[in-house]
């Protein structure tokens, strides 16, 4: 199989990556299953790589995908631009490897297993 389903269906699937992708390059690191943080570290390092292009057409398949603007507890940002303008320039000279996850432990709840995805500084 080439991705995990989660037990989603496609459309809830989708909604799901793309709000965490999104979470992710506004504060550069989100804590959830590990199951997602490993199926969303793939779709982040390619926006990313897209991001690094630089071009036109690269930013409007990142704002395809991403949520342009999110309202968070420092207002409306625009994630696109944030990728565009200090989110890629800190990976010029990376060729890949982008994100990092960090195993946090099982969820008090659940058991369900955590990690951290985070940005590599």
């Amino acid at each position: 199989m080439a991705y995990r389903k989660l037990n989603r269906r496609t459309g809830a699937r989708q909604a799901l990556f793309r709000d965490l992708v999104t979470d992710l390059f506004i504060n550069e690191r989100i804590q959830t299953t590990e199951a997602k943080a490993k199926e969303i570290r793939s779709i982040a390092e390619k926006m990313i790589t897209l991001a690094k292009r630089g071009d036109l057409h690269a930013r409007r398949q990142v704002a395809a995908f991403v949520r342009p603007e999110v309202a968070d507890a420092t207002g409306k940002q625009d994630v696109v631009q944030k990728l565009f303008s200090d989110i890629a320039p800190r990976f010029t000279e990376r060729q890949g490897g982008y994100t990092r996850i960090l195993k946090v432990g099982p969820r008090r709840g659940d058991g369900a297993p955590m990690a951290i995805l985070e940005l590599v500084e």
